[in-house]
């Protein structure tokens, strides 16, 4: 599929990250579309190395889905598209039974048959080691050498008493390429109405702080320090004032039932005819033209996107020209409708250190083979979109040896 390695071509990486939490709520009428969809956007841009990251793995009833889990890791290491990656490692957490660490993250790694050099590091020996086969890990994933994992701890998010969020970080050399890889998932808005009372909100600084803590993990002295992909769910949420005053700066406010939790605010157009335009509740996002955020890929509504500005010299991100990733309608002949449960946002991303983006990045060759994109633009793929980035990496731009040592250093943190 990929073809023979050249110094011309470079090698092909393509990262993937996507909630699937919706595909094991419903299987029959999801799961096939969505893999049709991931295979097409391996066939099409061909990459030597493929990393998907899922977040929400088994869905909300775990234990009820485990079977529909099975068939989901067996389609990917099984089907026809997937046949010239002989290489894979599979990690799922698994061990819902185990509150203090169940993350519900399921992270993939596809090698090519054409990739010579490609080798994963052992985080208790520290040192890279061959990889061969396909080997799938689960369960006890807290004592797999390849891995690190860690759930979120519980008074970081203590509105949300079953919390599954946390991140797997795995470190590759791919061809003479050494990074990290770190797949996420951060905290969600428990309640429409705190997010949308203060700017910026609460939960917005929740979600800071347990990035800070895993940028600080992956960047400590315990291992040499390398470029860096972090891409998974991040949550990150539009500023809610800030956009409703943006939509409603000539409108009505008006407070229904205040001191209870059912606490609802409805905003309603000026003029004789008090048109209600929106309505908040708890888990209510119920705006009267949707179609606003995908007109133009939502790119109006990026100026209110501003989580990722706290990082600014420790995070990159290529330019966002898809429209917002969640909530999409469940409904498989809806594929391009929100659903009216939370503000749409660019929650599902693809980060990256700098010295990462430098691994691909070319000033001179700025369009060179690079694409940051969501897949299954027109159908149904569950409540998140996929999120990918496709890129190539040229002979030179990073070398390690065999044991894991390496050239690349990032700047202080």
């Amino acid at each position: 599929m990929a073809g023979k390695l050249t110094a011309t071509q470079g090698t092909g990486i393509l990262l993937v990250t996507a909630n699937v939490g919706s595909l094991f709520e419903d299987p029959e009428r999801l799961q096939e579309t969505w893999l049709t969809e991931f295979y097409q956007t391996v066939q099409s841009h061909k990459p030597h190395f493929v990393a998907l990251h899922c977040q929400e793995v088994g869905g909300k009833n775990y234990e009820a889905s485990m079977s529909h889990v099975d068939n989901f890791v067996k389609e990917l290491l099984s089907s026809d598209v997937m046949n010239e990656y002989s290489r894979a490692r599979v990690y799922l957490d698994e061990n819902y039974k185990s509150q203090e660490h169940f993350t519900a993250l399921g992270s993939f790694y596809f090698i090519h048959d054409s990739l010579n050099i490609i080798q994963q590091f052992d985080f208790k020996a520290k040192t890279f080691i061959n990889v061969s086969g396909k080997e799938i890990y689960s369960e006890t994933l807290e004592s797999t050498p390849t891995l690190e994992k860690e759930k979120f701890p519980q008074d970081y998010f203590p509105e949300c008493k079953w919390s599954r969020k946390g991140f797997i970080r795995t470190r590759w050399v791919v061809a003479d390429y050494a990074f990290d890889l770190v797949n996420i998932h951060l905290f969600h808005d428990a309640s429409n109405i705190v997010a949308w009372e203060k700017s910026p909100s609460v939960y917005s600084g929740t979600r800071q702080k347990a990035l800070r803590y895993v940028l600080g993990r992956i960047t400590d002295r315990r291992y040499d320090k390398l470029p860096f992909f972090v891409f998974g769910d991040f949550n990150f949420r539009l500023d809610s004032r800030k956009v409703v005053n943006h939509l409603f700066y000539n409108g009505k406010m008006q407070v229904v039932r205040p001191d209870t939790e059912d606490q609802r605010v409805i905003f309603r157009e000026g003029g004789n005819d008090q048109k209600v335009t929106l309505e908040i509740e708890k888990k209510l996002f119920k705006l009267s033209n949707l179609e606003l955020f995908p007109e133009g890929n939502g790119t109006s509504f990026l100026e209110f996107d501003r989580e990722l500005l706290a990082f600014k010299d420790r995070l990159h991100e290529l330019q966002i020209t898809f429209p917002p990733s969640y909530p999409y309608s469940e409904d498989s002949n809806q594929g391009k409708q929100y659903m009216n449960t939370r503000c749409p946002a660019w929650c599902d991303r693809i980060l990256m250190s700098p010295s990462a983006r430098d691994l691909f990045f070319k000033p001179e060759n700025e369009d060179s083979c690079v694409v940051y994109d969501n897949i299954g633009a027109s159908v149904c793929m569950g409540d998140h979109k996929p999120v990918f980035l496709s890129f190539r990496i040229t002979a030179g731009a990073g070398k390690c040896c065999q044991r894991g040592e390496n050239i690349f250093r990032e700047a202080p943190l």
